[in-house]
């Protein structure tokens, strides 16, 4: 089994709040991580999500919180003026 990170920064450009982190984060530019495993059952390369971090400063330290990654895209949606349909 091959693992591999993916590393990316999003940009709020408003305050925002997603679940599991307590209170309203301020604007700013935030590094994502996104583990992913491959599927050795198939006969072609296919990769699994595992996780998704978020990495947040706070008070000269840096913590780092398992997102949903949902929550993370929709909360970006909003942050740009986009209308987010409600889930199931």
């Amino acid at each position: 089994m091959t693992t591999r990170t993916d590393h990316r920064t999003v940009t709020f450009t408003k305050p925002f709040q997603l679940d599991g982190i307590d209170g309203p984060q301020p604007p700013g530019d935030y590094l994502v991580d996104t583990d992913e495993e491959t599927i050795d059952e198939l006969s072609f390369i296919a990769w699994r999500r595992m996780a998704t971090t978020i990495h947040i400063r706070r008070n000269g330290t840096t913590q780092v919180y398992r997102i949903d990654p949902v929550d993370l895209d929709a909360s970006l949606m909003r942050d740009a003026g986009m209308t987010v349909a409600p889930g199931p």
